[in-house]
């Protein structure tokens, strides 16, 4: 200090010096060598004198106001590493709204015929609200259903139709007019590819006269003589039909159904006659008859697609289920993924046109407030108005979005600070989401948060601000945020790092390959933990100890301090 105002005042010295009046010399001589001044010399002098002594004055105020100390372009700023306090508070604002809100909303015109409640008034579940007439409504729900209705039997059909990819038979029996199926080869739906023929069982049937009317009845136990096996076989009668034959004889005739379990050695077209004993007397057919496959039907593909094998051979004994045939029916999938995502839709369209049947006669759907009514008795109500809107204002949310420095701090339950234009109240932190939303290189997560609003005196749908205390450390290491830098390591890993002075490098220190500023001599890089942070400093957790010294920055221009 002493220093600079010497080097103040020293002009002023300058100055006076040269104004101040010579030694004063005795006699003639003095008399002699002084001659007067100029008025004009005079006055310019004075103005030199006056205009210094203002410079001076000036410049003793500047140096006494920012506290008499100048730091030149390029002095290192450091910093101590100290305990101190630190608070993290995330501050910032969103839009309340009610935590449970329900809309009602017609899709269909209809007339108001009744209203049982008027807007701001509060209502339970289940209350009515209000009824309307809404004929559109009713033929909604109808075609709908139709809809539905059609799309499951389409699926049905289509999900039978595709176990044909797998082409068996339904019941057992024996092959005929089978037809050549390659590896490859197209086949259509309802394509016939086989004739399937039951010969575990065979029918006979035969006529016998009405004299024996009677005693013959279903399940009778009969006696099939087969000429060409020179053998008889028992069967039994399975239906009889009183029909009218009437024979070149003028007798007159009915019929009955015999069937037979064939061991193998059966066929079709055999000739064979079924004789019975009733009351000890012999029944005979009027003349025998011919076998026939107890039934017969074609085999035939119930999918378009590609054959991929076959095992179809005339006269091939096969089993219920047995697969004969395997075909890639990609479109019949394709058919019925189609089929399932329209009868999806429709079943949406039904519980849409349920639902608006039932909104016609509407009660509240939870408790709350009316807010937004927008019906009268006898009004029209256009399609797809929102009728009503009920809210449980008793506990509002806030959707907020917290900067990613501070996400890590904020867990559910955390109290939070509200302030709704001077009207303050108290909530919680309901949620926090792990998804964030980045914009402008900033990254920010959602977070709810609730509160309690039974008095009402916080509005909903309006902003609001809160203030949440992240986290807080009364005695902790800081420094200035400054001072802690990340910086870059030859594997590509990050460190954080403060720049500690020693006059030789720390057991702790860490190479650093480049770095990204001008760091002065004498200052080393020490990786740190750090804590939580606040606008200005941040918590040293580990890495450094009370009293160390650090590098801050290097002044890039002239700065008093």
């Amino acid at each position: 200090m002493a220093e600079v105002k010497e080097m103040d005042q020293a002009p002023q010295t300058e100055a006076l010096e040269q104004t101040a009046p010579a030694p004063a010399e005795t006699g003639g001589e003095q008399a002699a060598k002084r001659k007067p001044m100029s008025p004009k010399k005079r006055r310019r002098l004075i103005r030199r004198v006056v205009a210094l002594v203002v410079v001076l004055a000036l410049a003793a105020a500047g140096f006494k106001f920012l506290g008499g100390k100048g730091e030149e372009e390029g002095q290192v700023v450091v910093d101590v590493v100290q305990y101190g306090s630190i608070t993290s508070v995330v501050e910032s604002s969103g839009l309340t709204k009610a935590k449970n809100s329900e809309t009602i909303t017609l899709t269909t015109a209809g007339t108001v015929t009744d209203v049982f409640v008027t807007e701001g008034q509060m209502v339970n579940e289940g209350d009515p609200l209000f009824i309307i007439d809404s004929p559109a409504a009713q033929t909604a729900v109808e075609k709908a259903r139709s809809n539905v209705e059609g799309y499951e039997k389409q699926l049905a059909t289509a999900q039978k139709d595709i176990a044909g990819l797998n082409l068996a038979p339904s019941y057992p029996g024996k092959l005929m007019d089978t037809v050549t199926l390659n590896p490859g080869d197209s086949i259509s739906k309802g394509q016939k590819v086989a004739t399937l023929a039951d010969d575990t069982r065979l029918r006979l049937t035969q006529y016998y006269s009405y004299a024996y009317e009677g005693r013959l009845k279903a399940g009778q136990t009969v006696d099939v003589s087969i000429p060409a096996l020179m053998t008889t076989v028992p069967g039994r009668v399975d239906t009889v039909h009183m029909v009218s034959r009437i024979t070149p004889e003028g007798s007159k005739l009915f019929s009955a159904e015999i069937i037979l379990e064939n061991e193998g050695a059966l066929t079709a077209d055999m000739t064979a006659s079924a004789t019975t004993v009733v009351n000890g007397e012999t029944v005979y057919p009027y003349e025998p008859g011919k076998l026939e496959y107890y039934r017969v039907g074609d085999l035939c593909s119930t999918v378009s697609g590609t054959v991929i094998s076959s095992s179809l051979v005339d006269y091939l004994q096969v089993t219920s289920g047995q697969v004969l045939v395997r075909i890639d029916g990609e479109e019949s999938e394709s058919e019925i993924f189609t089929i399932q995502q329209s009868m999806e839709t429709a079943q949406e369209e039904l519980r849409v046109a349920e639902e608006n049947l039932a909104n016609c006669s509407a009660v509240a759907p939870i408790s709350g407030k009316v807010i937004g009514l927008a019906v009268s008795t006898g009004g029209e109500v256009a399609a797809n108005t929102a009728v009503v809107t009920i809210s449980d204002t008793s506990t509002i949310t806030v959707n907020a979005n917290v900067d990613e420095r501070y996400i890590s701090y904020i867990k559910p339950g955390m109290m939070v600070e509200l302030d709704q234009w001077g009207t303050f109240g108290m909530g919680t932190v309901e949620s926090v989401s792990l998804s964030s939303t980045i914009n402008n290189g900033v990254a920010t997560y959602p977070v709810v948060i609730s509160a309690d609003n039974y008095d009402e005196t916080l509005q909903v749908n309006s902003n609001i601000n809160f203030k949440i205390t992240a986290s807080q450390n009364d005695n902790c290491l800081v420094l200035p945020i400054q001072s802690v830098r990340t910086v870059g390591l030859e594997d590509g890993s990050m460190a954080t790092v403060v720049y500690v002075k020693a006059d030789s490098m720390p057991e702790n220190a860490i190479e650093v390959p480049y770095a990204d500023e001008e760091i002065p001599e004498g200052f080393w890089p020490v990786p740190v933990e750090i804590g939580i942070q606040d606008n200005y400093n941040v918590e040293i957790k580990s890495g450094v100890e009370e009293g160390t010294e650090v590098f801050t920055q290097i002044l890039s221009a002239q700065v008093w301090g």
